[in-house]
């Protein structure tokens, strides 16, 4: 990492509405951060609890802390994209890293390990958020989507062609923020703070990839499959926002997934088209040869994820394989297809 002399000053921007419980744990860790010279810009943003008194009570104890107080709603800005361009116009540095209040640091080396990504050319680092690890199905499934959506955009930025970050552990300038004219090219949009910004603002030059399993942030995951699906449908209706490119290297995989397995599905069920509606007995190399088509596919995403999985941080996924990738495969189609159809 790099020596204090070499690293300049950051400010921590954090988005929160009634999130007055998560601050209470994310301040102080992110107050606890082993970096020379930062503040932590917190946006609060119309709550009805009690971050607002919360906030300025903590701005009377610590120097750092740098609350934005928005007491009205603005209608012609959704979501927090408002919110997050007023914490992003109030930080003092112009290098800024992103977090949400129910996020929190892995180790006090969160920021010298984001900040460790940027050079003279860099301007933007997208990084990985894991989700806390739970007992149940639903967290396995959100855990699992996360890693495949990880594998997605991280490979991409690092082969050149960045077209998203997650908003949860993403950093870039604020020079780069006012270049872009800020949100305002989809600011009627509710989504696209984090992925539609890094996809109209990113290049193969001014972007750098995070990942460090040990110093990173984790997120709780939703607790209810209903706000999940509303998440991930949310997440969707930013697709037509993006490049042609970028909309075909996803369509691509998720078709291929599914597709793949409703051909597995069809040649087991179908008889061989050759019979010509005779009865004549499957060949006997047919079932082995779509298992062998099966096991294939199987075994070479079985060493991709567990790679990636080490490389970040994720555990006990690989057993469960099959399965997530098979309702993925159903599923994903559906809630794209949702998402291009639902509000913007």
């Amino acid at each position: 990492m790099k020596a204090d002399e070499t690293l300049e000053p950051v400010s921590v921007v954090v988005c929160a509405r009634d999130a007055h419980e998560q601050l209470t744990e994310l301040i102080p860790a992110l107050l606890s951060q082993d970096y020379p010279d930062f503040e932590v810009v917190v946006v609060n943003d119309c709550s009805d609890d009690e971050t607002g008194a919360y906030l300025e009570d903590l701005e009377r104890k610590e120097s750092r802390i740098k609350p934005v107080q928005l007491r009205q709603h603005l209608n012609f800005f959704n979501g927090k994209k408002f919110p997050l361009s007023m914490g992003i116009k109030s930080a003092s540095h112009d290098l800024l890293v992103f977090t949400d209040p129910d996020c929190r640091p892995t180790s006090n080396q969160w920021l010298r390990s984001v900040v460790g990504c940027y050079d003279d050319d860099t301007e933007l680092v997208i990084g990985y958020t894991p989700y806390l690890r739970t007992k149940g199905l639903l967290n396995l499934l959100i855990r699992f989507d996360s890693v495949q959506q990880a594998l997605m955009y991280l490979s991409a930025a690092l082969a050149g062609k960045p077209y998203m970050g997650i908003g949860k552990n993403l950093s870039y300038r604020q020079r780069l923020f006012f270049r872009q004219k800020g949100f305002t090219s989809h600011y009627t949009m509710e989504a696209g703070d984090d992925d539609l910004f890094v996809s109209q603002a990113a290049t193969r030059k001014n972007t750098r990839v995070h990942i460090d399993a040990d110093n990173t942030v984790i997120c709780t995951a939703p607790t209810t499959f209903g706000l999940w699906i509303y998440r991930q449908t949310r997440r969707y209706t930013t697709i037509k926002m993006h490049r042609n490119g970028t909309r075909a290297f996803a369509a691509l995989h998720y078709w291929s997934q599914f597709l793949f397995y409703g051909s597995l599905i069809a040649l087991y069920l179908l008889p061989p088209a050759f019979t010509l509606g005779l009865e004549i007995p499957y060949p006997t190399y047919y079932f082995p040869i779509l298992a062998f088509l099966f096991l294939l596919r199987y075994v070479t995403q079985l060493i991709i994820y567990r790679g990636a999985s080490r490389r970040l941080g994720e555990h006990g996924l690989l057993p469960s394989l099959i399965l997530w990738d098979f309702l993925f495969a159903i599923f994903t189609p559906l809630l794209r297809i949702s998402g291009r159809l639902g509000k913007s």
